[in-house]
């Protein structure tokens, strides 16, 4: 592990890596900034190494809306150029192999589809229509063909385009206008996050880049890329070097039990004959393919653990010769993300998190030699030029949104690309983040942030708000969000503790691991001792302090009802509540089946479920529950707040029916912060 167990307390001031933090006389954050910032994604090198294509977008609070477009910037730095247009979401920019043509998706004609748009500027032509609407666009090595994902109805997928497109099309027309809105469910995984599946399964499609029909080359009743975000990194399939074939991501077998399996596989299709050939046996979950640009291997990532969504990712090698495979991470105690080839087909470039950071790593196809070449912020959207030299990416902190930046392959010489929120960040008061490490249940060291409060004053006391965040299996990362914004909360003058307890990933899968099947075991004592911690702080208010989190965070919020009686008040926010209404109603039932067990099988299902202990509930509680959350559903949510008024506690719902497990549209995003924050107010009174 990464934080060694120790009596000593280590204390650290991360500042920013590639622009001073702002310590004054800027002004303090409002809600209002979240939809002033400019959000800079998906950087794409084009192949001569000369330009980055990379999406901006904007909000449009009024219209309730973001809208986004594809950017172009010198790779070296410059100014950069607006390519498309639309007042819709243009995104997902990808290079043709000879860099005259990108092409995206877009909804600009009303529906998502594939358009091609020269590099050197000028109009935008659809390359697709089809009735389902396409996305993730991905060039063959030749340029002559683009794969995308489109999500059909299997029953019509191995008739020829033009009839399974007007079948698909009436399917979906009759559904919309049909007024009988019933659903008839005959297997599990029929809805997921925020959507209902309809008996839909997302198939990879093939067409010509000079014009004719698109085929569908994973006909079936099966999924071609992860349903879930959980298995997939990005782009979950690539053409073969000589792009005669496709790998792509395959979701279980059989079908009925993808509810409650892990497994996902890789396959290869050949685009001839559409003959289709399992390559990774593996019962755990494999993703991500990605060819060396030389051939020989393919890389993928790949759990041990079948049933458990959160063990180790490990970055997996093919030889495609002889089919055997082997990991060049085995000796790494971290989970493998995203990862993109070097030009030479040596070596790999990855991210995995570390200690509250997401650095970024390389090996080599020996495996085992692994090094970091960014060692701090939350890194990703990896794109390596094609000169092996330098790569691009996003990085972002708790103190600066993402831009994209460059670096070179051998580590360091860290440059930045964009600087489209820069003047506006420097007239923000940006608070650096502390971390801290503190002992936690059985002499373990956890790691927690510690953010202040703008102009700040070492003999004041503050109010304090204590986060506990989601997953279980997630972390606190030096990172920059839309949704719970750490210096947006700080400037409401408070102190800001973000602790990194049992079930924390970046800190070795032990760690991780001991979160499951002990939901109010070890974490809850981690986080207790933190709160015991920030309370011998001399600048906290120990009598104004709240707590606040959302998912698992949430759930904790509930578990703190019963157990603890350290805080003013509490926030939830899609939070776990009753243990057999959560697996009777949520979708990913592997999740619970691997924290919790089955409940007509595990006598101590319900051992860690909140309900059991409303007895004990006291303290004044706001609740955030959203209609569309298919994760956490809403009775969740319900049941709490039923349980708080029936008792009589100060709570309070605030409930969405347009949103699901986040508050993503620009006026809800602003209504949330208000209530959180007029309800954070009565409580703690800066």
């Amino acid at each position: 592990m990464l934080f060694k167990t120790r009596a000593v307390v280590i204390l650290s001031v991360l500042t920013s890596l590639w622009w001073p933090v702002v310590a004054g006389p800027g002004r303090s954050m409002e809600t209002e900034d979240l939809f002033r910032i400019q959000r800079v994604s998906d950087p794409q090198a084009s192949p001569d190494g000369e330009w980055v294509a990379y999406v901006l977008t904007d909000v449009d609070k009024q219209e309730n809306k973001t809208n986004s477009d594809i950017w172009l910037v010198p790779a070296k730095g410059g100014d950069p150029k607006k390519l498309t247009q639309s007042p819709k979401q243009d995104r997902h920019p990808r290079w043709s192999p000879d860099g005259r043509w990108i092409a995206f998706e877009s909804n600009r004609g009303g529906s998502f589809q594939i358009y091609l748009i020269a590099a050197a500027g000028g109009e935008a032509k659809p390359l697709t229509s089809i009735s389902t609407e396409a996305a993730q666009a991905l060039w063959s090595p030749d340029g002559k063909y683009i794969a995308f994902v489109s999500v059909v109805f299997p029953e019509f997928s191995e008739k020829p385009f033009k009839e399974s497109d007007e079948l698909n099309k009436k399917k979906l027309d009759d559904l919309e206008n049909s007024k009988v809105k019933g659903r008839v469910i005959t297997q599990l995984l029929y809805r997921h996050w925020d959507s209902w599946v309809d008996g839909k399964r997302q198939h990879l499609f093939v067409v010509p880049i000079e014009g004719g029909e698109p085929r569908d080359v994973t006909p079936g009743d099966r999924d071609a890329i992860p349903t879930s975000s959980t298995f997939s990194a990005g782009d979950d399939f690539d053409f073969s070097p000589d792009g005669t074939s496709l790998v792509y991501t395959a979701t279980p077998s059989p079908t009925r039990e993808e509810a409650w399996r892990t497994n996902h596989d890789l396959y290869s299709v050949e685009l001839r004959s559409g003959e289709r050939r399992l390559l990774t046996p593996n019962p755990a979950a494999d993703a991500y393919p990605r060819h060396s640009p030389d051939g020989k291997y393919l890389a993928y990532r790949a759990q041990e653990r079948a049933g458990f969504e959160a063990d180790r990712w490990q970055l997996m090698l093919l030889d495609r010769a002889s089919g055997k495979a082997r990991s060049l991470t085995g000796n790494l105690d971290a989970s493998v993300e995203a990862f993109e080839w070097a030009p030479d087909s040596k070596k790999i470039v990855f991210e995995a998190e570390e200690g509250g950071q997401k650095p970024l790593w390389i090996v080599s196809v020996g495996g085992g030699d692994f090094k970091k070449i960014v060692k701090k912020g939350v890194c990703g959207e990896i794109s390596v030029a094609k000169d092996g030299k330098r790569l691009f990416f996003s990085a972002h902190q708790m103190t600066r949104p993402a831009e994209i930046f460059s670096a070179k392959l051998s580590g360091g010489d860290i440059e930045p690309v964009t600087r489209h929120n820069e003047p506006f960040m420097r007239g923000l008061e940006m608070t650096p983040a502390e971390s801290v490490s503190y002992v936690g249940a059985g002499g373990t060291a956890v790691q927690m942030w510690i953010v202040k409060p703008p102009g700040f004053e070492a003999k004041k006391k503050y109010p304090l708000v204590f986060w506990v965040h989601g997953g279980p299996q997630g972390a606190f990362l030096d990172s920059w969000s839309y949704r719970w914004n750490v210096q947006l909360w700080a400037a409401q003058g408070y102190v800001i503790v973000m602790p990194n307890p049992r079930g924390s990933t970046g800190f070795g899968q032990k760690f991780t691991d001991e979160v499951s099947r002990d939901w109010g075991g070890k974490v809850f004592e981690d986080l207790l001792k933190g709160i015991d911690y920030v309370e011998k702080l001399p600048y906290v208010d120990t009598a104004k302090m709240a707590a606040a989190g959302a998912s698992f965070g949430g759930y904790m919020m509930n578990w703190f009802q019963g157990h603890t009686d350290k805080f003013k008040t509490l926030v939830t926010h899609c939070g776990v509540y009753n243990f057999f209404n959560m697996y009777g109603a949520t979708e990913e039932v592997w999740f619970d089946e691997w924290d919790h067990g089955l409940p007509w099988e595990n006598p101590e299902f319900d051992k860690f479920s909140p309900h059991r202990f409303a007895k004990h509930f006291k303290t004044p509680n706001l609740i955030i529950h959203n209609e569309l959350d298919f994760r956490v559903p809403i009775n969740e949510g319900l049941s709490l707040f039923t349980t708080l008024q029936r008792k009589g506690i100060p709570s309070k719902l605030l409930y969405f029916p347009d949103e699901g497990h986040w508050v993503l549209k620009p006026q809800n995003s602003e209504l949330w912060h208000r209530t959180v924050f007029d309800w954070l107010k009565d409580y703690l009174r800066p």
